[in-house]
């Protein structure tokens, strides 16, 4: 449907802002807290995002502190945030 396209490209364009650096790691963790679209993104794919973070880093990294793969944003919690921001903030 077009609303989860929508969703989609949205979410797309946010991960290649991470790539580009032009959106830090806190900063989109500050904006999920208002936007339901980035609430919504895998937490795999924000990591495989950041600049020096593949695949297999992201896995070891979630893996290592418990963190499922299939995770979003919007589900991490307090102690898993603040692990990542140590990590990627």
């Amino acid at each position: 449907s077009t609303l989860s396209d929508d969703r989609r490209q949205r979410q797309m364009c946010i991960r290649d802002r991470l790539k580009m650096g032009t959106i830090t790691f806190p900063e989109l963790l500050d904006r999920a807290a208002e936007d339901e679209v980035i609430a919504g993104i895998r937490v795999a794919a924000v990591l495989e995002s950041l600049p020096g973070t593949g695949k297999v880093k992201a896995k070891r990294i979630m893996e290592q502190h418990g963190i499922a793969i299939n995770r979003r944003l919007r589900g991490l919690g307090t102690r898993q945030r603040e692990v990542l921001l140590e990590l990627f903030g």
